[in-house]
């Protein structure tokens, strides 16, 4: 990477950039990184030709905006320290899981590398934060669980949680208190009709691929109906496959990127 001084706008930016592509293949567009980051559409296109002009993004008038592999190097920086920051907080100060967002976004630019790397080494090097999203290494590597978000997965499909996007406080709230989070094992039950909500079985923690047809309670407790915010917010590691399953598995991803850079 040049050795050009970043701003803490750059860094905002180049890891708003990287985040909204880790999860899903389609890059970013100026209209999209403008609501992300809660400015004027002239702001960013301000700001993408600083980038361009570090050399940090490829972006051509009216095209989507992709991180060079410089653009790349720095986000993963930033990453690395924003799930790091989030991960301290929750395991050293008891902050919960909603709270840590904001938190970190004011504490990433301030602390030094020794201080993040001490933090790191604090906490036996995590490689997931409290939200199942994973910590780049020191290196700029980052592993992508092999990982299937919950609307893609058809009725009879079993899991466990793997990630929970945590842009909604209020979201990580409701599914705490019903017993979701990470590693949490489900079952995909089906669609409510007409469009209506999905429903999943919570699955109990000593389940595995091998184990028999797990039966519901009497009551049914373990069943609840995911409205469509949360359904689009969860992703599963799958275990094993069911009778005509159409979901193709994934393989995990060990590289720079996952999907960004050049």
């Amino acid at each position: 990477m040049k050795a050009t001084p970043t701003s803490s706008s750059i860094e905002d930016y180049v890891k708003v950039i990287y985040s909204f592509t880790e999860w899903q293949d389609k890059p970013i567009t100026s209209t999209q990184l403008a609501a992300r980051l809660g400015v004027a559409n002239s702001s960013v296109s301000e700001m993408v030709r600083k980038l361009k002009d570090q050399d940090l993004v490829d972006h051509e008038p009216y095209s989507p905006i992709r991180l060079t592999a410089d653009g790349l190097k720095l986000a993963l920086a930033m990453v690395r320290r924003h799930r790091l920051l989030e991960t301290y907080l929750v395991r050293e100060l008891d902050f919960s899981w909603d709270e840590v967002h904001d938190e970190a976004e004011h504490l990433e630019h301030a602390v030094s590398e020794t201080f993040i790397e001490r933090m790191s080494a604090k906490l036996g090097h995590p490689t997931r934060d409290p939200h199942g999203d994973p910590i780049p290494d020191a290196q700029g590597h980052i592993v992508m669980p092999p990982s299937h978000r919950l609307d893609e997965l058809d009725a009879g499909h079993r899991g466990q949680i793997a990630r929970i996007s945590d842009h909604d406080p209020e979201l990580l709230r409701h599914l705490q208190a019903n017993g979701l989070g990470l590693d949490t094992k489900l079952e995909v039950i089906g669609r409510r009709p007409f469009g209506g909500t999905l429903e999943v079985r919570k699955l109990p923690s000593s389940f595995s691929p091998s184990s028999p047809a797990v039966p519901s309670s009497p009551d049914d407790a373990d069943r609840l109906d995911l409205g469509e915010e949360a359904v689009l917010s969860l992703w599963l590691v799958t275990q094993g496959t069911h009778l005509d399953c159409t979901v193709q598995e994934p393989t995990a991803g060990s590289l720079m990127s996952p999907r960004n850079g050049r």
